[in-house]
């Protein structure tokens, strides 16, 4: 009799944007003449780049040539090409000194963070931020971590930190000791961003309890204040307790080519149950190379040009559109009466709901009513309720007219 992995069910019904995706779809039917503005989903809007582009084919056109055409990658970890660039511009540029052997391509900051939990055993305590993105949880309850959901809709055995508006939504480190930490700046869903004192007291507190930090960079292009870190690795000692993830899905438009890589650095340790040191590296890499090909040629080409001049420029190009955006939507929403959180150094603002209403039921009133989609803050953990989180990945002219809208109800 086959068993299934019963960890599964401990998973609460629906993910969330599938959720998002049924409700959407059931108002659609229903109202087949409505214009349904999406500021919910952070899928880009704007497209990829030319400087990308030119790349990509450039790169389609070698693959048909015996003598330019490229099979697998270095092992699958990434070409050198690419991961020079990393190593760069990412890294050195800030003053972070990253090998190339740390530097890991992938096809998406989602499945590493996911993925990267295999590499540590089922019984390490994990902490995460309260709210939190979704995948951090799930994929550590699918792996058996956690025990069942509690009255509050949390899972027990993982600790959840408060992040709240108290405390400008950076949570603090928990006074038990935790092994696997979640950190996610700037921050899905609320916007935030942390101060190197803040990621600093971090560090300190991994390398004091030997645990390991799983630091999600995702949306570090974003940061427009000069002294907020853009890598934990500009911390003293993280290389010893930190693992990053980086993508170019909303740096670069990437979401629907795929492309990002994780950071694994050398001196980054764990440990066996008897207290023997081990190097997370290889062990990361034999993951990754076991279970992964790597990512085409076409797309690794195409995301090295982003590190060109012209790339640079391009890019950034598209991320003030975004956040030319989210100054629009975090102004107009506070002229409106609203608490408005974020937009100012990430694409996502954090807008608590009025009148005490719950995320679901405003959720429901904005698509009903104003034909706008949001995203339920209640999704994000229990710290969410009474919070929406807004994108500023759309169109201009679509978030104009869905402010218009706000301005209605």
């Amino acid at each position: 009799m086959i068993q299934v992995n019963e960890n599964f069910l401990k998973l609460r019904a629906g993910y969330l944007f599938p959720e998002i995706g049924r409700r959407v779809r059931a108002f659609k039917a229903a109202n087949p003449n409505a214009k349904v503005i999406s500021m919910g989903i952070g899928d880009v809007t704007q497209p990829l780049a030319p400087a990308v582009i030119e790349a990509m084919h450039r790169a389609v056109d070698e693959m048909a040539r015996p003598e330019t055409f490229h099979g697998y990658d270095d092992g699958g970890v990434g070409y050198e090409f690419l991961r020079k660039a990393i190593v760069e511009d990412d890294f050195k540029a800030r003053g972070a000194e990253i090998d190339l052997d740390e530097v890991f391509v992938s096809d998406g900051a989602k499945p590493d963070t996911g993925n990267m939990q295999e590499v540590f055993g089922v019984d390490n305590v994990v902490a995460v931020a309260d709210p939190v993105y979704p995948v951090y949880v799930d994929t550590n309850v699918m792996a058996g971590r956690t025990g069942p959901v509690n009255e509050r809709g949390q899972y027990e055995r993982i600790v959840y930190m408060p992040a709240t508006a108290d405390n400008g939504f950076v949570p603090q480190p928990p006074e038990q000791s935790v092994d696997m930490i979640y950190l996610c700046f700037p921050n899905n869903p609320t916007g935030a961003v942390a101060t190197k004192a803040e990621l600093t007291q971090w560090v300190d507190y991994a390398r004091r309890t030997k645990a390991v930090i799983l630091f999600d960079a995702a949306y570090e292009a974003f940061i427009a204040e000069p002294d907020i870190p853009h890598s934990i690795y500009e911390i003293e000692g993280a290389k010893e307790v930190a693992i990053e993830f980086r993508s170019f899905s909303k740096t670069a438009g990437f979401t629907g080519v795929r492309c990002a890589y994780s950071v694994v650095p050398q001196a980054l340790k764990a440990y066996t149950k008897d207290g023997r040191a081990v190097d997370v590296n290889p062990i990361w890499k034999r993951r990754h190379c076991t279970k992964f090909n790597g990512v085409s040629y076409v797309t690794q080409a195409g995301a090295a040009a982003v590190y060109t001049p012209a790339g640079q420029k391009q890019i950034r190009q598209t991320i003030d559109v975004y956040m030319t955006n989210a100054t629009l939507i975090r102004e107009t929403l506070t002229k409106l009466g609203y608490e408005v959180h974020g937009g100012a150094n990430a694409p996502y603002i954090w807008l608590r709901t009025p009148d005490g209403m719950g995320s679901w039921d405003f959720f429901d009133r904005l698509l009903q009513q104003a034909h706008v989609v949001a995203t339920p803050g209640a999704g994000f953990g229990a710290a969410g309720e009474g919070y929406i989180r807004l994108t500023a990945f759309g169109t201009p002219e679509n978030v104009k007219e869905a402010l218009e809208r706000f301005a209605k109800l």
